[in-house]
């Protein structure tokens, strides 16, 4: 009887759709006006030069979605909208197991959804740089395979940062560069097609993960054009370098995104888009088969509208992979949904940054914590050396970089070394590097030697691991808060997860979050407090 109902329900469906339909092709305009007016802006780097990308037409994207959605009608898209809309990813999945959605209705909603925002000049966020042509085939794949004891992350549509390998889309980085990139699917990747996951498309970014320009603003791509915060629209900052997969799950693009962070990438983009960011311990999910900044910092790391999401994607993502030496010498998988709502803050100490108290959200949380029975202490903050820190990053990413490219890409660039890139994109500026490559050449000028280079590694996670285990061996801390992404460098360098958890706007409307960090391999124990705070 239940097949049958299911059945009835999406035949019924399918009767209601309207013939097939065009999407309207994408017009370029002229934006200066639009600049214009953001050149008061009263921070510096959101005085935009250009939003449109002068490198994908926005028509090319349209192409692969249009026989995907061709009878999927904005009624259909409004019937479905309750179920939807704002949901997580078990609630989603419960409505598959009722009849009420199918895989394939899902994945069109969201295409649906990106096109009817992206294709009107007054609403584009710039949020996607490419979508999969094969997305609701897989769906459709996904809806004959569904079973009780499948993934929760099966047939669950998914947005990847543009700088992660994944077949079918070119990998950019947002750069002109790479714009014609084909490679094969990233370790991570892998692992959520394994689980049953649809790679729904790619999504904007910083360019080069925010390691191209000195002055630039977040959230600019060549490839992609500049991303708005779908809070405030040429108002808000969007964080980099995971840009584009924050600004997507805010605007309800996808039901989960995946971004990476060397220091703040992820906990900044997820603050400004009012999301959960978890920057796991470096090397807990595999960095194979993504383009580099630092291969001592990087890692992915989930971006979703709720903990439990979070959690859903760590347990598709993680696994030892022998391509990263960081990977695999992690200890043994741990089930991040397990037990996640027995999450409780009774009981636990947590820091609190003395600076911090300054900020009236941060002040408010606190006693917020302390009302759900957690113990807060406040301490005053160690002053670390953090001199060398970009010299660190500018040795890696000069090593790193031409190393991805000489596996994956030297088919698609003639390109081998920095030097190279910074020659090809003065060839033509205006549209490979608008806001200029300072930080590319600043790579030129930091020559280490290897063991200067480790010494520099050494201190700066000594350093890193000192601003945050003087208070959590003095006060027996269970994790430090901090907001936003403050901080995140004194992480990345200690290799400390970090997750971040909306609290609060500000009185005009911007987002902020919560950080809670731990010592490494404690992402569940962070999940938990998260889950809890969220509740």
């Amino acid at each position: 009887m239940k097949k049958l109902v299911i059945i009835l329900l999406l035949a019924s469906f399918a009767c209601e759709r309207k013939p097939k339909t065009e999407i309207a092709a994408w017009q370029p305009y002229n934006e200066s006006q639009e600049l214009a007016a953001n050149q008061d802006h009263e921070s510096v780097r959101m005085r935009y030069k250009l939003i449109q990308s002068k490198v994908t037409d926005k028509n090319d994207i349209w192409a692969t979605v249009a026989d995907q959605i061709a009878y999927f009608s904005e009624e259909d898209y409004q019937k479905l909208e309750p179920l939807i809309l704002n949901q997580d990813i078990p609630t989603l999945q419960n409505h598959v197991k009722s009849g009420a959605l199918s895989y394939e209705l899902l994945t069109q909603w969201y295409l649906h959804r990106i096109v009817k925002y992206e294709n009107d000049r007054n609403t584009m966020l710039n949020a996607i740089i490419a979508l999969n042509p094969d997305a609701v085939e897989i769906a459709k794949q996904r809806d004959k395979e569904a079973a009780e004891d499948n993934p929760p992350i099966f047939g669950i549509p998914v947005l990847l940062k543009d700088n992660i390998n994944t077949v079918g889309m070119n990998t950019t980085a947002g750069t002109e560069l790479l714009k014609n990139n084909q490679t094969p699917d990233a370790y991570i990747v892998e692992r959520l097609k394994d689980k049953g996951a649809i790679i729904l498309g790619k999504t904007n970014l910083s360019e080069w993960a925010n390691y191209l320009c000195l002055e630039c603003p977040n959230g600019y791509s060549a490839a992609g054009g500049q991303t708005l915060n779908a809070y405030g629209r040429k108002k808000f900052d969007t964080g980099g370098s995971s840009s584009g997969s924050g600004v997507a799950m805010a605007a309800n693009y996808a039901a989960a995104a995946v971004g990476t962070e060397t220091s703040g990438s992820i906990l900044s983009p997820s603050s400004a888009s009012s999301l959960v960011g978890l920057k796991p311990t470096t090397g807990l999910l595999s960095r194979s088969g993504i383009v580099p900044l630092s291969s001592t910092l990087d890692t992915p790391g989930p971006m979703t509208r709720t903990v439990v999401d979070n959690a859903i994607m760590m347990d598709a993502m993680q696994g030892k992979d022998e391509e990263d030496p960081a990977s695999s010498g992690n200890p043994e998988s741990k089930m991040y949904m397990q037990n996640l709502e027995k999450g409780s803050l009774r009981g636990l100490k947590l820091g609190i940054n003395k600076n911090l108290l300054t900020d009236s959200i941060y002040k408010i949380t606190v006693t917020k914590l302390k009302a759900l029975g957690a113990e807060t202490i406040e301490f005053e903050p160690e002053q670390p050396d953090f001199g060398g820190f970009v010299d660190l990053l500018n040795a890696d990413m000069r090593v790193d970089l031409p190393a991805y490219i000489n596996k994956y890409a030297k088919d698609a660039v003639k390109v081998n070394n920095i030097e190279d890139i910074i020659a090809y994109n003065k060839q033509d500026s205006t549209v490979r590097i608008p806001y200029g490559q300072g930080r590319f050449e600043g790579m030129l000028v930091t020559d280490l030697t290897e063991t200067e280079l480790q010494e520099l590694k050494d201190r700066l996670k000594k350093e890193g691991m000192r601003f945050f285990e003087t208070p959590m061996q003095k006060h027996d801390l269970d994790a430090v808060l901090s907001i936003n992404n403050y901080y995140a460098g004194y992480a990345a360098a200690a290799q400390y997860p970090c997750l971040t958890v909306p609290m609060g706007y500000t009185d005009d409307g911007e987002p902020k979050g919560l950080t809670f960090i731990a010592r490494p391999y404690e992402e569940d124990k962070l999940l938990k407090m998260g889950y809890a705070f969220e509740q």
